[in-house]
């Protein structure tokens, strides 16, 4: 997931392109089936201080160029974490360091994915894809209407791909100016 950016790659995106392509998605039905996994990583949902909320979120999203977190006033985010709309899955490595998380806010009956990826160096190891299922597989209990998302062409390049093996449909693209995002 994607938002206004301020450095490296989207800075060139900004001034190669005025508008921004942006996918909205939506799952309709259970996701696809969790996958198998041999490893020591495990995820869990999980309440986290503001610090490592946003320690974790740089380290995901600096290479994204996300900022929207960052630049929330810091007891605003505090009471969005804090709330019972917010759930977030945090994929952990063997010594406890957060390697990915999956945010999403509640908002029944439908359901948004906020915010989701992994830190730039547990990526390419299929890590992604059981973080994102499992976590849809967990919020699906709550049984939404829908779960949805919009992602952009600022995203990670496999972005798109994952969310549709993980049964999510465009449901809607549109060309929008980088600052709305």
């Amino acid at each position: 997931m994607r938002h206004s950016a301020t450095i490296g790659v989207v800075e060139h995106a900004i001034m190669s392109s005025s508008m921004v392509r942006v996918s909205y998605l939506e799952l309709l039905q259970a996701p696809a089936p969790i996958q198998i996994r041999l490893g020591d990583e495990r995820i869990s949902a999980e309440r986290i201080p503001v610090d490592e909320y946003l320690n974790l979120y740089g380290r995901v999203g600096r290479p994204l160029g996300w900022d929207q977190r960052l630049t929330m006033p810091r007891s605003e985010l505090a009471f969005l974490l804090d709330s019972e709309r917010s759930q977030i899955y945090i994929m952990r490595d063997r010594q406890g360091e957060a390697l990915g998380l999956c945010e999403f806010e509640r908002s029944l009956p439908e359901i948004e994915l906020k915010n989701f990826g992994l830190v730039p160096e547990a990526q390419g190891r299929g890590l992604g894809s059981w973080l994102l299922r499992t976590a849809l597989h967990h919020e699906w209990t709550l049984q939404p209407s829908r779960i949805w998302l919009h992602t952009d062409d600022w995203d990670h390049p496999a972005a798109l791909r994952l969310y549709e093996n993980a049964g999510f449909r465009t449901y809607r693209v549109r060309e929008q100016p980088p600052g709305d995002l």
